[in-house]
Parts: structure tokens; C-alpha cells; sequence
């Protein structure tokens, strides 16, 4: 049975691969220790060839890239824990970056977010979320592809020239609504939303890579600027968590996890989380552990987790914590209450003497029994502890083998086109209508743009001269589309809340 050292104490403590998709914790105030745990947890799956996604919020997760350097004080705690193995040893890596500057552009399309992600982006209200439904139902009805923002933002002015049409088809749509989903998209413009989505999108297998050595690839997504924007940090890993989910096969219990996910800064994915998502993070949590899948939550408390997630959390590593407030007092002591208990051991006493790199452990054990609660010294990586320079991250980038697949955007035929060509399309047809008939009087200007949007309203919702355009219309862009995921798996997951799945 394969094992992860963790750390020791009066014994050592090994995490076992085989629960390594049960999921964990790794808690601490700042400065106590627990991101190199996460490091060092990282290392160790990748060195078992299981791929590794983590978030950089700080800049110095990037150190897995290089190798770690022997000092005195590294020595004597080798020697303390009779460590014998231990060498300095660069992971393979490979760096993302949803703004494109310190590493691939992470991107994924509108119609793969889906409407209730998207709208969590938005920071959109009930009623905008309502109206965001109806413009995603218009898309699929129509055969519109929602890659980028263009294509929202075309789809949004199609749905405010014919608000009628829409209203008597899908329900109410008010230009209010419809002008504040376009202002929240200026804004998650702004703050770089513009790279984010488009194409080419992630592919999921790229994250399941192993290295020509069988050693799992450890994805660093660079977070340090996109931690400021909490709301589209917090949808995008769950939109990648819910994707896994969604498209990885049921493998059951493994010997160890197919990949294995960690979420720094936890708390952000739960704040002002509404109770719907969040209940469908808790299952999603739940059940993606039959795909093979960990998920490890780092925060500085516990209770930053929602107790319906902290339950399914069965390997926790918790460093220091400091009981300065009656709120930290409280965390202590809910720190100390979800330790398998062990006589030896005053847990709320002992959390808040711990030293840097110290721990208190538990992890499930055979049969998925939970050890008693551990205090130990936990092992160090191989790697750099701190962050890299720009050099480095250069080179390492240099060598990837995704650069050429993602480093360059692509722009095809999505709604914004289809749109365009339709208006134009409408409006020749109207030209020559009017040039038929015998001269007139001038239509007024606001007679011909009535006229001009009637045409296009007839080339999407139907005349009794266009009978089944628009049925064609969607056939055809659907077998544009191949093979790519459906019109219901693009929702994902979580967007299939809005009960349109």
C-alpha cells in the first residue's frame, strides 16, 4: 500500500493513498506553516504520478518549479525525523494564468459557465439571474454559440430590440434588467473577464498529464492578482471543480486519486455563497470522490468551511492558530471538537502552542478508521520554499508543451457573427422588398427601423413565410459544432441549478 509521510512525532504519520480522494484540510494562521505543507503534500502525489491543480495566491507555490536547496537547520530536522531519502528536486510544472502574464490563458466559454455561475460573477440579483435563463434558452433555441463576452453582449441587444417577442416566449425581460447584466459586464470586463472567456477553451485532459518520467503534472494557477477579484476566483475553481465532475468516468476507490485538487483561501468560495450553490458544492464534494478526484481545502480556520463540507473532509492538517479574540477562542475550540480524540493529547491547548511546522494530524487509516489526533513535525519538501523569479518562470514556461495550444487566441463564428450576418441578411431582403414596390412616399426613420428589426425578429422567431427557419438554422450550427460538448453539458454542473437541464 502506497503512503505519504506527513510528518512525525511519537510516530510516524503517513497519509494513505488509497483515502488520498476522501479529501482533507490543511488549516493555520498565517506564517504557521501551512502552505509548505501544501507543498510538500503536492510534491508527494505528483511523485506518485498523480496530477495536481493548486492556486498561487501569494506568489510562492511557484517554488515546486525548482529544486530546494540543504541547509544546517534543513539537516537537523531531517535528522530528527530520521529522514534518510531526502535529496532537493524540482517538480514538473506548468503555469496558468487567466490574465495571460505569468503563465498559459486559462480560458473557458460563456456557454460552458452557464447562467448561474455567471450570474455569481456578475453579482447579478434574482430577477437579472431570471433574465441571464432566458438569454442562455434564447441561444440554445436559436443555435447560438455563447463563446466571450461579444457573443453576451450581441445576444443582450438582440433580446432588448425585440423585448415583446421575448417576454411572450420565455417570460418578462425588462430593458432594466438587460442594461444592468450589460454594466456587470463591463465591469468583469475590466477586471479581466475579457481573457477568461473564449477560446481555445481548457481541456481537461491536459490536466491529467503525466511527465516522460510517469510523474504527475502539477498545474500552479497564478492567483495573486485574481484573489482581488474574490467573486471570479471563487466561481472559476468551481466551475473547473464542477467540470471535473461532470465529464470524468465513475472509477470508485483507486489506489490512488487520479488527480487531486486544492483550494487555497477556502473561505472565499462560501462567502455570500447563496444556500442553492452551496448546497450543490457539498454534493459535488461528496460525490466527486468516486471519480477519482481530492479535493484539499486550505484556510486559515476551520469554520471557514461550511459544516456540510467540513464533514466530508476525512485527512486534516492543522498548524497554529491564536486564540488573541473570542472569535479565534471559538475557532480553537471548533478545531479541536473534529479530531478523532486521542487521551494523550489536550487538542484545544496544544493548537495554540504549536510551532512553526509543527501540526496536529489526523488521517483515515485502514478501513477508513480516522488515527487519533497526532502532534508532529511535519516533513519538508524537496523543493524551493519561496518564490521564483522571472527568469525561471520564463524557462519553465519555455518548455511546456501546452504553449502552442494555448498561448494564441481563436475567434470563430459564435452569436455576435451569426447576429450580424442575420441583420444583414434581414435587411437586404427588406432593400429589395422596398424596391419592388411602386415609389412611395419616404418612410420616416423610425418607420424604417421598426421595419428593419421586424425583419430580423422574423428570421429568429418565425414568420408564416419562414416556417421552420429557425429549426434549420439550429441543425445546422449544431453540426458546426461536431463533437463539442451538448447544449445541456454546457451548462455544467452547477449551471444546471436553473432547472433548465
Amino acid at each position: 500500500m502506497q503512503q505519504i509521510l506527513l510528518g512525525t512525532g511519537e510516530m510516524p504519520v503517513h497519509l494513505l493513498t488509497r483515502y488520498g480522494n476522501r479529501h482533507g484540510l490543511i488549516a493555520g494562521a498565517t506564517g504557521t506553516g501551512k502552505t509548505v505543507s501544501l507543498m510538500g503534500l503536492a510534491e508527494n502525489f505528483s511523485r506518485l504520478g498523480v496530477p495536481v491543480f493548486v492556486a498561487d495566491v501569494k506568489g510562492d507555490i511557484a517554488g515546486l518549479a525548482q529544486a530546494g536547496t540543504a541547509s544546517e537547520k534543513l539537516q537537523q530536522r531531517l535528522d530528527r525525523m530520521q529522514i534518510t531519502d531526502w535529496r532537493p528536486e524540482a517538480s514538473p510544472v506548468i503555469f496558468w494564468d487567466l490574465y495571460a502574464k505569468l503563465g498559459h490563458p486559462l480560458r473557458t466559454t460563456i456557454s460552458e459557465v452557464g447562467p448561474l455561475l455567471l450570474a455569481r460573477m456578475l453579482e447579478l440579483n434574482e430577477t437579472q439571474t431570471g433574465v441571464l435563463e432566458i438569454a442562455f434558452r434564447l441561444a440554445d433555441d436559436n443555435g447560438l454559440l455563447l463563446l466571450d463576452l461579444d457573443d453576451l453582449r450581441a445576444l443582450l441587444g438582440f433580446i432588448a430590440e425585440h423585448l415583446k417577442d421575448v417576454s411572450t416566449r420565455y417570460g418578462l425581460v425588462s430593458s432594466p434588467s438587460i442594461g444592468a447584466i450589460q454594466r456587470a459586464l463591463l465591469r468583469i470586463e475590466n477586471d479581466g473577464g475579457r481573457q477568461f472567456f473564449g477560446e481555445p477553451a481548457l481541456d481537461l485532459a491536459d490536466l491529467m498529464r503525466q511527465d516522460m518520467s510517469g510523474r504527475g503534472i502539477i498545474h500552479i494557477l497564478a492567483a495573486d492578482q485574481l484573489i482581488l477579484r474574490p467573486r471570479l476566483y471563487s466561481s472559476f475553481l468551481l466551475w473547473l471543480l464542477s467540470e471535473l465532475f461532470e465529464n470524468l468516468p465513475e472509477v470508485g476507490d483507486l489506489d490512488q486519486p487520479k488527480m487531486v485538487f486544492f483550494f487555497d483561501e477556502a473561505h472565499l468560495l462560501f462567502d455570500d455563497c447563496p444556500a442553492a450553490l452551496k448546497q450543490r458544492v457539498e454534493q459535488v464534494v461528496r460525490l466527486i470522490r468516486s471519480k477519482g478526484v481530492g479535493v484539499y481545502f486550505c484556510s486559515q480556520n476551520p469554520d471557514d468551511v461550511p459544516d456540510e463540507v467540513l464533514g466530508q473532509l476525512g485527512n486534516r492538517m492543522q498548524h497554529a492558530l491564536r486564540a488573541f479574540t473570542p472569535r479565534d477562542q471559538k475557532a480553537v475550540r471548533s478545531a479541536a471538537e473534529t479530531f478523532a480524540p486521542n487521551p494523550k493529547i489536550n487538542v484545544a491547548e496544544a493548537i495554540t502552542q504549536l510551532a512553526v511546522g509543527e501540526a496536529l494530524v489526523s488521517t483515515l487509516q485502514d478501513k477508513g478508521v480516522p488515527l487519533p489526533v497526532q502532534r508532529v513535525l511535519m516533513a519538508p519538501p524537496r523543493c524551493r520554499m519561496g518564490a521564483i523569479t522571472d527568469e525561471e518562470r520564463a524557462t519553465v514556461r519555455q518548455r511546456s508543451p501546452l504553449g502552442s495550444k494555448y498561448d494564441t487566441p481563436i475567434n470563430r463564428e459564435s452569436a455576435q457573427e451569426i447576429l450580424a450576418k442575420r441583420a444583414e441578411q434581414a435587411a437586404q431582403e427588406a432593400a429589395q422588398v422596398e424596391a419592388a414596390k411602386p415609389k412611395k412616399e419616404a418612410k420616416t426613420e423610425k418607420e424604417e427601423s421598426s421595419g428593419f428589426s421586424k425583419k430580423i425578429g422574423e428570421w429568429l422567431f418565425g414568420t408564416s413565410r419562414r416556417q421552420g427557419a429557425v429549426e434549420a438554422m439550429a441543425k445546422s450550427t449544431m453540426r458546426t459544432v461536431g463533437n463539442q460538448l451538448g447544449r445541456q453539458i454546457l451548462r455544467g454542473v452547477l449551471g444546471s441549478l436553473s432547472g433548465k437541464r
